[in-house]
């Protein structure tokens, strides 16, 4: 057989569903590259998502008729990073931790709350998933997607053991890509243009060294003593987090925040795509799995925006609700999109610093409810 025939014979053995999925891959790497949209993760998963649809893919586990069965590099790594262990969602969180500098929240504890608030959209996804017909497990997996945090959707939807790993991933990185479209709808929804103009003073507490690495301590204990589920998750984050503060590690810190989360976020986006495959991918509940997902960022947004006009009912210095839409876990990007609406009303209002203490709130609140989830779901089955 010449080469033309095995291109040939090649083109034919693809199915419609692997054609869908070709398309998806260029549609994602697209997004990555044209529009700009969490590139470091969806150009890895948009051409892993090409690679793995492939007939007979050597990505993949395959039997080759004279040698046996080979091993395929994704899948490999797949199998060590995310089945066996979870590894790669858990270590890029040091990364994260390193990223975040904790001292808005800090200086402002109220803003606690509106992380917690605004996870609100991770249980009406969960309801919404159940009601249409979703396992409790897959329901829950599905949910978190309303945590606005993809590492925390694939180690949720991972330990989970879910149906729809790869629909999971694929909706909550697209989704945090889209928050600066879709949180400005979702804030309109709920607020009026007085509110959006609210103006917030923002008096910047002193901070010291001390309290700053005592807290990562601190919240590792309290987090591993009540939630231990989550312990893996917020540990690590708040590891990075020590990492940055201590004061003594500055070249670990900077290789945290640049060399290891960008190499882990890269092996994690072209790993995950081993779970795109057609058969597993080109589903209807795929399709549902995105709208629940975009249900779970809406709802959300406007959790974090209704609480903050609550707290307004009993507080005579006024707090614009559209920090409440920050307290999701979409950092950095929430707070940016909450400055850039503050200054479309009033160019003179600047709320950045009060939208990053809700945002990195949002941040540890997202991995406390992904091990909520993990815990209550666990013990129920």
């Amino acid at each position: 057989m010449n080469q033309m025939d095995f291109l040939i014979s090649g083109i034919l053995a693809i199915t419609w569903k692997q054609a869908v999925m070709y398309v998806v891959g260029i549609i994602l790497i697209w997004l990555a590259v044209k529009k700009e949209y969490e590139p470091s993760l969806l150009l890895p998963m948009g051409f892993g998502a090409i690679l793995v649809n492939f007939p007979a893919s050597g990505v993949l586990n395959q039997y080759i008729e004279g040698v046996g069965e080979t091993n395929g590099i994704i899948e490999w790594l797949f199998s060590i990073g995310i089945e066996a262990s979870e590894a790669l969602p858990i270590i890029l969180f040091i990364g994260i931790g390193a990223m975040i500098d904790f001292g808005p929240l800090l200086s402002k504890p109220i803003l606690f709350l509106f992380g917690a608030a605004a996870q609100f959209g991770i249980f009406a996804a969960l309801l919404f998933a159940v009601i249409l017909g979703f396992d409790l497990k897959d329901a829950a997996a599905i949910g978190i997607i309303g945590a606005a945090d993809g590492p925390t959707s694939i180690l949720v939807s991972q330990i989970l053991h879910s149906n729809y790993i790869g629909a999971i991933a694929v909706a909550a990185y697209s989704y945090m890509a889209l928050v600066p479209i879709v949180q400005p709808f979702a804030i309109r929804l709920v607020t009026t243009k007085k509110e959006r103009q609210i103006r917030m003073k923002y008096t910047p507490g002193e901070v010291s060294k001390s309290m700053r690495i005592a807290f990562p301590i601190v919240v590792t204990f309290i987090v591993g003593l009540i939630a231990p589920s989550s312990v893996a998750l917020v540990g690590f984050l708040m590891f990075g987090n020590l990492l940055r503060e201590c004061g003594v590690l500055g070249s670990l810190s900077e290789t945290a925040q640049n060399v290891l989360a960008n190499l882990i976020t890269l092996f994690l986006g072209i790993t995950i795509s081993f779970s795109m495959q057609a058969e597993a991918f080109v589903k209807p509940n795929t399709l549902l799995i995105m709208a629940i997902g975009l249900v779970a960022f809406v709802f959300d947004t406007i959790a974090g925006v209704v609480f903050a006009k609550v707290i307004n009912l009993f507080v005579k210095e006024k707090i614009n609700p559209m920090i409440g839409a920050a307290g999701i876990s979409a950092f950095p990007m929430s707070s940016r999109v909450v400055q850039k609406m503050a200054l479309k009303e009033d160019s003179n209002n600047i709320l950045i610093m009060q939208a990053a203490g809700a945002n990195v709130s949002g941040q540890i609140a997202s991995v406390i409810a992904g091990g909520l989830l993990i815990h209550l779901v666990s013990n129920y089955l």
